[in-house]
């Protein structure tokens, strides 16, 4: 885990906002101590759950996407530590692991456009950089006993998830995926459109579900790829549940339930599939946050839910005085996920 930059307890200090009367999710939460080595403690501590951010839009970029997915890290971080520590959800069943540190390549792709062919081959491999890394610490957390939650960062940060989950099990593995957008793009060099289809080719996913898929958004060539493996890719677009009527929203999550949940699986989660969410690819048509809130639940209470991945989500393209907003949608979807496990 060299590339992990540890949360610590002064870090917790200052960005939680103590009040008379109150417990706040940041008085509970658990960090690494200073003097612990990292795995020792995840391994020793009775938190279920680790919370890892990979403040970054490198994926997104390469992809030709809007940057601003970085940002999505910090505001979470306020959100989570200041909600209620309460009867309803613990702040000591969470540990703030901390973030992998992409610095060095964030600064490398200031001087580089994806518009640019050449460039855009380091954008491809920087994004391999970083898969290396998110697979290494995720195997390391599910190996100690955990459940990881990864907020990122782009969409690109899935293949890490799914790999990691999947050598941590010594098997393929499956995914739900709540998105407008399939990622199941061609082989063409790694970026936030085409880890799916990756981590699908190099044999860590075996079984994967889109969920809500937009119409307008998918190629054909896309869904001629899709059919060609419909026992192991299944979807269901955002239209047949939403506009025409044609599929019923809670039977829809059965149905996809029983193509992922017989091994253990990963929900993915790209916040462009909600309207006005600042992300990458922001729409204004799409499935509510409360629907967003139920899939959470839905799933997260399946035994085989093995991690959640929130990203695409950029405060930093949100309008200035409701940046937090995006942090604070997070935080909701974390606690979500934390009940749903508890049940």
């Amino acid at each position: 885990m060299e590339k992990l930059i540890r949360f610590t307890l002064n870090d917790l200090a200052k960005i939680t906002s103590h009040r008379s009367g109150e417990i706040k999710f940041g008085e509970r939460i658990q960090t690494v101590p200073k003097e612990m080595d990292t795995l020792e403690f995840l391994e020793a501590s009775d938190a279920e759950f680790v919370l890892l951010g990979i403040p970054e839009d490198i994926g997104v970029r390469a992809n030709l996407g809007r940057p601003g997915a970085a940002s999505a890290w910090e505001s979470t971080l306020k959100s989570i530590v200041n909600i209620q520590h309460n009867r309803f959800c613990k702040g000591g069943r969470l540990i703030i692991l901390g973030k992998i540190d992409v610095s060095e390549e964030m600064e490398t792709i200031n001087e580089l456009s994806p518009a640019s062919k050449e460039d855009r081959k380091t954008f491809f491999k920087l994004v391999e950089k970083i898969d290396k890394e998110v697979s290494h610490i995720v195997c390391q957390i599910v190996k100690a006993g955990k459940t990881p939650i990864i907020v990122g960062g782009g969409h690109n940060n899935a293949y890490g998830n799914i790999k990691g989950l999947a050598l941590a099990k010594g098997k393929p593995v499956n995914a739900i995926n709540f998105d407008a957008h399939t990622d199941f793009r061609p082989l063409e060099g790694r970026h936030s459109g085409n880890g799916f289809s990756y981590a699908f080719e190099e044999g860590f996913l075996k079984k994967y579900f889109i969920f809500g898929l937009h119409e307008n958004y998918t190629s054909k060539s896309i869904l001629e790829s899709i059919k060609k493996t419909e026992d192991k890719v299944k979807y269901n677009t955002y239209e047949q549940i939403a506009v025409r009527g044609e599929k019923n929203y809670i039977e829809e999550m059965e149905l996809a339930e029983k193509h992922i949940a017989t091994d253990a699986f990963g929900i993915e989660i790209d916040l462009d599939a909600i309207p006005n969410i600042p992300s990458s690819a922001m729409t204004f048509s799409g499935f509510s946050a409360e629907q967003l809130r139920q899939f959470i639940h839905y799933f997260g209470k399946n035994r085989n839910a093995s991690y959640l991945h929130i990203c695409e989500g950029a405060p930093d393209l949100a309008f200035e005085k409701n940046n937090h907003l995006v942090g604070k949608l997070i935080a909701y979807l974390i606690t979500d996920f934390m009940k749903a496990k508890a049940e």
